[in-house]
């Protein structure tokens, strides 16, 4: 009979089926270290589906025998060595089919499909690459700024005590006996040229008050010359005479304000830049000196290497505050000289403008006090230019 022959052979074929499927099976260890994927469920349930029919057909082919429709015989010869074998085709077929993939593609093709399990862990580093880059430049930001602090603290009580130190007569200071000299004379001659200044800045308002009084007052007359016909020719002097007098002060106003403008720049500008240079150089040579102070109390005591080491460093703070020291005392000096000659030449063309100015105005000399104008290259503004426009007032 060949039913029994059957069974064995499709047993044995079954077998090799199940092993050559556990032999090319493949597991994937994802980047969490789990062997277990949403693939390995799906074939896992595609294996249990296939083992509940492959143990149907089994059933039935013990049952029944096998279907020949079905089942394809190569026959070397009753009894020889190539018996009847049944294909597997149909249960790999029914396989693939419960995976959803076709039975030819193999695990290369199943890694292909899913490409995002893989680029993880190449932007997780260069996140926390960048995320270590950005903590070491913060970082480097807070440590400058910290020492920063520390020297600006230490060298403003450095600086303070050797303040404390000359206040109280306990500490020594560099002096320069010439440059001091003339430090104290440029202090004094600012005191007295800003004095000049606001003398001279209310000569100004008293004046144009006094000149548009005249103004109006020759208005007035003019208006009663009108007016009055007895007293026409009276008015119509005294018009005249304050319309004049308004004129040769609009004149003398325009020579009075240029002469405060000229001194107003030489004491707030020129005056005023050279005592900046002179307080930084000040501020200069009191950190020199503490400085100095500093290294001769370190030169003093003993002579470890922890001291060495300080003072080899003092000694290098002390060389660089001391030049600087040197560097501002020389632009000092340089500035005194050119401020010295600045103020001469400026001095003496603005003292010659006033006493030409007020002497021809009060002389009653129209033309000398418009030729002193001239000379001095003095214009003057027309009227109602000092007044805003109504753009301005708007």
């Amino acid at each position: 009979m060949i039913k029994p022959s059957l069974d064995s052979e499709y047993r044995s074929t079954m077998a090799d089926s199940i092993m050559s499927k556990a032999a090319t099976m493949e597991i994937p260890i994802n980047s969490n270290g789990d062997s277990r994927t949403a693939e390995d469920d799906s074939l896992e349930q595609a294996a249990q589906i296939d083992w509940s029919l492959e143990r149907k057909d089994l059933q039935q082919v013990m049952v029944s025998g096998p279907n020949l429709n079905e089942t394809s015989i190569v026959s070397g010869g009753y009894g020889g060595a190539a018996e009847g074998i049944i294909p597997t085709s149909s249960i790999k077929d029914l396989r693939s089919k419960s995976r959803g993939i076709p039975p030819s593609q193999s695990a290369a093709s199943r890694i292909a499909h899913h490409p995002d399990h893989h680029p993880a862990p190449s932007m997780h580093h260069s996140n926390s690459l960048s995320a270590m880059m950005s903590e070491e430049a913060t970082r480097g930001i807070a440590v400058e700024k910290f020492d920063s602090v520390k020297k600006w603290s230490i060298n403003t009580y450095k600086c303070t005590k050797q303040m404390f130190s000359e206040r109280f007569g306990r500490g020594t200071r560099t002096v320069d006996l010439e440059l001091e000299a003339q430090i104290d004379v440029l202090r004094e001659t600012k005191l007295k040229y800003e004095h000049i200044l606001r003398l001279a800045q209310s000569l100004t308002a008293n004046f144009y008050n006094m000149v548009q009084t005249q103004q109006a007052l020759g208005d007035t007359f003019a208006d009663l010359s009108q007016k009055s016909p007895e007293l026409q020719d009276e008015f119509g002097y005294n018009a005249e005479t304050q319309r004049l007098l308004c004129k040769n002060g609009e004149t003398l106003l325009g020579a009075i304000n240029f002469f405060v403008s000229s001194i107003n720049t030489l004491v707030n500008k020129t005056m005023e830049d050279t005592l900046m240079t002179i307080k930084l150089y000040e501020n200069a040579r009191l950190e020199f000196d503490a400085y100095r102070t500093d290294l001769e109390e370190l030169s003093t005591g003993p002579r470890d290497a922890a001291t060495m080491m300080r003072i080899e460093i003092a000694q290098q703070e002390y060389q660089i505050h001391k030049d600087k020291y040197e560097r501002l005392r020389s632009d000092v000096t340089i500035k005194l000289k050119f401020l010295e000659e600045n103020k001469v030449k400026v001095m003496h063309k603005q003292l010659l403008l006033f006493h030409n100015a007020i002497s021809a105005y009060f002389a009653g000399n129209q033309q000398q006090l418009e030729q002193t104008l001239r000379q001095f290259s003095v214009k003057l503004k027309p009227p109602g230019s000092d007044k805003p426009s109504w753009l301005e007032e708007q």
